[in-house]
């Protein structure tokens, strides 16, 4: 007997095979779908456990027998806190010059150091002095002739005065004498005019320092011919004792300010580096600009500082810190206290029965470690400083010293023998029974 199928019976054969195999997988498939479901619904279920267990057990959602939490605790306060203004600056010099030559001539000399501290009237340069020098000769030689001239007129004016007494001559050769001095005498007076103006020629020859203050680098060597037209100068002269600083502030602040500077009181200013960690100078509001701007509505301070220790240099970037109100027996926590999160900005009670409750806070100004809390809590309350990243509202809790917990944290307490007894260890507790 042949046991070989038709074709066509062997191809439905086949077929009916692969469908049959293919509904099988399906269903472990699924079968396995529906196993890890069911796992990670149980995982989630255990994981959840521990964190909803306490829920069940006593009231607010925690086990009254659970595990206090170690916390630092802090009173609330009364105090004085300052309200700043922070603000990005620019130093600016008191003054600065640019030092130009006043009349064209060879740089002879230069009299100073680049970098140097110079004083006002100070020696900086000095330009040739001979040409004005030679002018200086000429005009006093045209002033020696004509004031001979002049001379020699005023002598024929009064003869021809005693001749027309003596109706020798006629009053118009008098007149004319008399026009004839006064010509010499605008002569010898502009005379005079060309020996001031040359000797003021030689007096700026030599170049002084029109201000105190640093100088900067030099911008001609000496042998050059500067002229009084250069437009960069020979060395730039910075006031930086005291200096200055500019920073805008937003126009919401100007009533204060005003109302403070109006008042006679002096607003203190304090500049710090980029980082705000490092204070530079300590100074005072000078000034307030007459205008705000409207394209960022603020309006420019310019605070001074004394800079004795020339830790401020012009055009440097500078973070200033003003302060424009001091608040009076205000309630005070610190910063660390201040919790955010959903509810918003909170803290961390703690009650008679050692749980904490969480309390919404709303703050006020910020000072170093300090923040005002306007409404939420009062003085004397205790607000969580340490440890309330694991706690929730109705937490057991136990109050440690932050030293000890410090130290605590650097050296593990070693265990006693049972029943040893408190005060050899930080939370250590005697065993019933011994």
């Amino acid at each position: 007997m042949n046991d070989t199928l038709p074709p066509q019976v062997e191809a439905t054969h086949q077929s009916r095979l692969r469908s049959t195999w293919r509904a099988h997988w399906r269903i472990w498939l699924g079968i396995v779908l529906v196993l890890a479901v069911v796992a990670g619904v149980v995982a989630w279920v255990m994981l959840r456990e521990p964190a909803n267990a306490p829920a069940s057990k006593g009231r607010g959602g925690f086990d009254p027998n659970a595990r206090p939490l170690p916390v630092v605790a802090a009173a609330a306060r009364k105090g004085n806190i300052d309200v700043h203004i922070d603000a990005l600056g620019t130093v600016t010099p008191r003054n600065m010059v640019v030092v130009h030559s006043r009349v064209d001539g060879q740089l002879m000399s230069v009299a100073f150091r680049e970098g140097q501290t110079v004083k006002a009237g100070d020696l900086l340069a000095q330009i040739d002095p001979r040409p004005f020098e030679v002018q200086l000769t000429q005009a006093n030689g045209q002033m020696a002739r004509d004031q001979a001239q002049l001379k020699n007129a005023q002598l024929d004016l009064e003869r021809y005065r005693t001749l027309l007494t003596q109706d020798s001559v006629s009053k118009q050769q008098v007149d004319t004498q008399e026009a004839l001095v006064r010509q010499y005498q605008g002569t010898v007076q502009s005379d005079q005019g060309a020996i001031d103006n040359a000797r003021l020629q030689i007096t700026y020859a030599r170049i002084v320092a029109p201000i105190s203050g640093r100088v900067g680098l030099r911008q001609v060597d000496p042998g050059n011919i500067v002229h009084a037209s250069d437009a960069s100068g020979l060395v730039t002269i910075t006031q930086v004792q005291p200096i200055t600083v500019i920073y805008p502030v937003p126009e919401d602040n100007v009533p204060r300010i005003v109302k403070r500077v109006q008042g006679g009181q002096e607003l203190a200013a304090e500049a710090f580096d980029r980082s705000g960690k490092n204070r530079l100078a300590t100074g005072r509001l000078l000034t307030i600009d007459n205008q705000i701007d409207t394209a960022t509505g603020t309006i420019k301070l310019k605070a001074e500082f004394p800079n004795q220790d020339a830790a401020l240099f012009p055009n440097q970037f500078v973070n200033v810190r003003m302060v424009v109100e001091t608040r009076q027996d205000v309630t005070l926590v610190p910063s660390a206290a201040i919790q955010r999160g959903a509810p918003g900005t909170f803290v961390f009670v703690v009650k008679q029965d050692q749980s904490v409750t969480m309390t919404p806070v709303k703050l006020g100004a910020v000072e170093g470690e300090s923040t005002e809390v306007q409404s939420g809590i009062d003085p004397g309350n205790l607000v969580v400083v340490d440890g309330a990243d694991k706690l929730r509202d109705g937490s057991k809790v136990e109050l440690v010293d932050p030293n000890a917990r410090s130290a605590g944290q650097a050296t593990p307490p070693r265990k006693g023998p049972p029943g040893a007894d408190k005060s050899s260890g930080e939370g250590r507790r005697p065993k019933s029974g011994g």
